[in-house]
């Protein structure tokens, strides 16, 4: 199965900015879409976005639209979450998921494999 690493994380100021990458290796040929989540302590793991590889078809959760914007590179298999006026609620650990064919895109069920996550921390 595809294999996935994240990486961008780290600690920023509110207002500010970060870029995430997910590379993926393995066969991504069989790779649909590639989601962004994330975790806050004690809470639920809640979408945030994702892409289509093919078409490029992008989502974004309500809480994120206007300063998260999702890409991808197609040829280096990596996939990217601009990150932008951050804040404090922000904070949690961001993971990126493959979906092997078409699903419910928000649906973390729905993804195939993960990978590790990275750490964003935003203070205020």
């Amino acid at each position: 199965q595809v294999q996935l690493v994240e990486s961008g994380g780290g600690l920023v100021q509110a207002g500010g900015s970060l870029r995430l990458s997910c590379a993926a290796s393995g066969p991504t040929f069989s790779s649909y879409r590639m989601g962004w989540f994330r975790q806050a302590p004690g809470k639920e793991r809640e979408f945030v976005g994702a892409i289509n590889w093919s078409g490029g078809s992008i989502f974004y959760a309500d809480s994120v639209k206007g300063r998260f914007t999702i890409s991808r590179d197609v040829p280096k298999n990596t996939v990217y979450l601009q990150m932008s006026s951050l804040q404090p609620e922000d904070t949690a650990v961001y993971y990126c998921a493959n979906q092997r064919y078409s699903r419910v895109y928000n649906r973390r069920s729905d993804y195939d494999s993960w990978g590790q996550g990275t750490q964003v921390t935003v203070s205020s």
